[in-house]
């Protein structure tokens, strides 16, 4: 099926915000990893799986649409260095996401494209509702508990690799 070029340019945007996801969340897994933070590695290391998830979705629905998917496109991912600036970086990159989402699901709706709708309605419920939401409840819990207190209840004692 042929796609709108438009759609498609606007898609392989939003693939863009994916794999820059994916890769600050790698980094910062590994970040993690590193200062033994093992629960929160993986979670991060979850939600890196998920964002390339999120762009196979994209790359399907492109390759469906007749369009090329470019993987070379990317935002600049933010490397945080400590832990709380390292949630706050992939908060804004999420919160960035779903806005770039609602953006695109207002345009496919208007060109009248309601699987591609669908589809990122789908991703747009998975950003909000897991990424977006658990990322502003470690910041809380940062808040309320104390960094300190925080990163002991990441490291669930496990002796490094």
């Amino acid at each position: 099926m042929r796609g709108d070029t438009t759609i498609i340019a606007e898609l392989n945007g939003l693939l863009a915000y994916e794999m820059t996801a994916a890769d600050q969340y790698f980094v910062h897994a590994h970040v993690y990893e590193d200062m033994g933070l093992y629960r929160l590695y993986e979670r991060i290391k979850h939600e890196q799986e998920e964002e390339l998830e999120h762009a196979q979705k994209l790359i399907r629905r492109i390759l469906f649409l007749q369009g090329k998917p470019d993987l070379g496109a990317r935002q600049t991912p933010t490397i945080a260095g400590d832990v709380p600036g390292m949630l706050q970086a992939d908060l804004d990159m999420e919160l960035k996401v779903v806005s770039e989402l609602r953006r695109v699901i207002a345009l496919v709706e208007q060109k009248g494209d309601y699987v591609t709708r669908d589809l990122l309605l789908g991703l747009l419920y998975d950003t909000e509702e897991d990424h977006t939401h658990w990322l502003e409840q470690q910041l809380r819990l940062i808040d309320a508990i104390g960094i300190q207190n925080y990163l002991q209840s990441q490291a669930d004692g496990r002796v490094s690799k």
